[in-house]
């Protein structure tokens, strides 16, 4: 019989042995599901069940979840959920955790997994997560934790149905790691989508090289996409050194299309429409931002070269870009101004029954998508019968706030400079406000493109607006402002064509008494705007012949004419009567007619420049931008 001593012995280490053989015999690693759901629900914010659970011990841990299923947010039903897989494998290097901390897993395999994206009309999703660690994400300045070191990926069998409704989407993604009938290399990484994406067909191809070389960056993992998305074609082919971290792209992008409007769904950037195009360039990922450089292409009839950066800011993505064209055809740009690009006939005016003024509204919901920042210069305009030379514009859009500072064009020797700036209106119109520079700009070249196309002098003056409306009809009807030009040199004929843009030109020079070609030594313009209503300060034409003013008034409100032309002779004339003409009626027909009452007091009169002639008096405080000119001299001189 044992002394009491071995008993005790015996029982203090036969217990301890006896519940670690129980413990062998009994073990389960489904113990440790219940932990597994709760820290895999508490970091993803959302239930996550397992099914089973096994571990295979060892310097490299093996580990396998079935079952694994991850819920839909609250708000959506529970079947299909977000992600079902029905074998996850992990393998861990539990060695590489003890001696550095570091999470290191060389192989992940992923069978037959089945991914549900769901976003429905209101933009609410169920793949976006609120996790409660996001709340210990590091402070600006601070360095992000370094996330594990994945090896090999493996997915055999993997589907993804995506349904976007504010994409109009509604595609299925096939996705495989493994050899495929020939196909593909053995762990090639390969996906196929098609279905619709932003309401038209999209058929895509992904492959990427060996997912053992995700993580090696001696090795860069191969990439090639395909897309056609309706009439787009995207083609994307390169390497990436570090996938997970989109770090080290070295990739060609090469994008066409008929419209680069259609782009917005794919790129999530607002773009305008545009002519059919094609550019290429480099894309690459670097401080946080999406770069796409070198681009080189054509967009209508204009070349397109320059850099663009997208920042994908939560809020909204902000959009830097500078962009050049060594030729640019206006036309090609109209897009970017509200109007129709290219050579496409224009839509439909609602038009208002015997108006001339667009009342077409103005749309600017795509505008707040992204805060943009643009720089563009067109060396050289090109275009029938165009008078323009350069282009630079910087557009500034943020909050939907527009801002044009400046947009320029050289013309001749001189420039048209103007600032402008837009703000969205609650009832979905916009608030206005610019101001525009005349620049000793070549006449010649203004009437270059009329069917006269003669004349000379310089134009310089300035033009200010502030108006709010939903279209430009509404904006001039209510808006305020001010109007100011001056001319040395010219031709009646070609002028009063060129700034009336009215098809009046033969009617008023007939009731002047003026020839077609009468030369001008001098012209100037004061005009003021209120409420809709262009009110005449000062209007001067001085000829070889004749001193001519204009007053009266023109309603952009109403589009109607009341406006007087009077001529008074520089030489005495027998018979020549001096009597006012009156330009009255609508904008789309208005009439031209000599005053009456007035003919019949002067008729016979002869009446010099002595005569009162108020306008003069407000001359010299008018300033016009047309430097020195003698031609101008002597209506000045008169005015002091």
């Amino acid at each position: 019989m044992p002394s009491p001593r071995t008993r005790r012995i015996l029982l203090w280490t036969g217990l301890p042995v006896l519940a670690l053989l129980v413990l062998v015999v009994v073990w389960s690693w489904a113990w440790f599901i219940p932990l597994v759901e709760r820290q895999a629900s508490a970091a993803l914010g959302r239930p996550v069940t397992v099914g089973g659970l096994a571990v295979h011990p060892g310097r490299l841990t093996d580990i396998v979840l079935s079952d694994l299923r991850i819920a839909n947010p609250e708000g959506f039903p529970e079947d299909p959920p977000l992600a079902s897989i029905p074998r996850l494998s992990l393998r861990i290097d539990v060695m590489a955790f003890i001696r550095g901390r570091r999470l290191v897993i060389p192989e992940i395999a992923l069978d037959e997994p089945r991914v549900a994206l769901r976003q429905d009309a209101e933009g609410r999703n169920n793949y976006t997560f609120t996790s409660p660690s996001s709340a210990g994400a590091p402070a600006e300045g601070e360095a992000a934790e370094e996330g594990p070191a994945i090896g090999a990926l493996t997915i055999r069998g993997g589907q993804v149905h995506a349904q976007l409704a504010r994409l109009g989407a509604d595609m299925t993604v096939q996705v495989d790691s493994g050899a495929s009938a020939g196909q593909q290399a053995a762990d090639q990484l390969r996906a196929l989508a098609e279905g619709t994406y932003a309401r038209q067909p999209i058929k895509g191809e992904l492959l990427g090289g060996a997912v053992l070389s995700l993580r090696d960056p001696e090795n860069p993992w191969p990439i090639r996409l395909s897309i056609e998305n309706g009439p787009t074609r995207v083609s994307l082919q390169g390497t990436v050194r570090d996938p997970v971290r989109m770090a080290g792209a070295n990739l060609r992008l090469e994008l066409s299309g008929p419209d680069m409007a259609q782009l917005t769904p794919l790129t999530g950037v607002p773009i305008p429409a545009t002519p059919p195009y094609r550019v290429s360039g480099q894309l690459d990922y670097a401080e946080g931002k999406v770069r796409f450089t070198g681009m080189e292409g054509r967009v209508g009839d204009s070349d397109l070269s320059g850099d663009i950066a997208v920042d994908p800011h939560p809020a909204r993505p902000v959009v830097n870009a500078t962009l050049r064209s060594r030729r640019v055809d206006l036309d090609d740009l109209a897009g970017f101004i509200g109007g129709t690009p290219g050579d496409r006939p224009a839509p439909a005016a609602r038009g208002r029954r015997g108006k001339m003024l667009p009342d077409t509204p103005v749309n600017l919901p795509r505008l707040q998508a992204a805060d943009i920042h643009l720089t563009y210069d067109g060396a050289q305009i090109r275009g029938r019968n165009m008078p323009l030379d350069d282009l630079h514009a910087k557009l500034d859009i943020v909050d939907g706030a527009i801002a044009l500072h400046p947009l320029r064009f050289g013309v001749g020797s001189g420039r048209i400079e103007g600032d402008f700036d837009f703000a969205p209106l609650d009832n979905g119109g916009l608030h206005a406000k610019g101001e525009v520079k005349f620049q000793r700009v070549d006449l010649s070249r203004l009437m270059g493109v009329t069917p006269l196309g003669e004349g000379q002098g310089r134009i310089g003056g300035s033009a200010s607006i502030d108006a709010r409306g939903r279209s430009l009809a509404e904006m001039l009807a209510q808006g305020n402002g001010a109007l100011t030009l001056g001319m040395a040199g010219g031709n009646l004929s070609a002028l009063l064509v060129d700034i009336s843009g009215l098809q009046l030109a033969d009617a008023i020079l007939s009731a002047l008494g003026l020839p077609n070609r009468t030369p001008v030594q001098c012209f100037i313009a004061d005009m003021r705007l209120q409420r809709g209503m262009l009110n005449t300060r000062t209007v001067l034409l001085d000829t070889e012949s004749a001193l001519i003013s204009g007053f009266g008034d023109i309603n952009l409100r109403d589009e109607r004419l009341d406006y007087t032309l009077r001529t008074e002779p520089k030489h005495f004339t027998v018979g020549a009567l001096s009597t006012d003409i009156l330009i009255r009626g609508p904008f789309s027909g208005p009439s031209v007619l000599p005053e009456p009452v007035e003919l019949g007091a002067r008729a016979g009169a002869a009446v010099g420049l002595g005569l009162l002639f108020p306008p003069l008096a407000v001359l010299p405080t008018i300033r016009f931008g047309i430097g020195e000119d003698q031609r101008c001299e002597g209506l000045v001189r008169r005015a002091r």
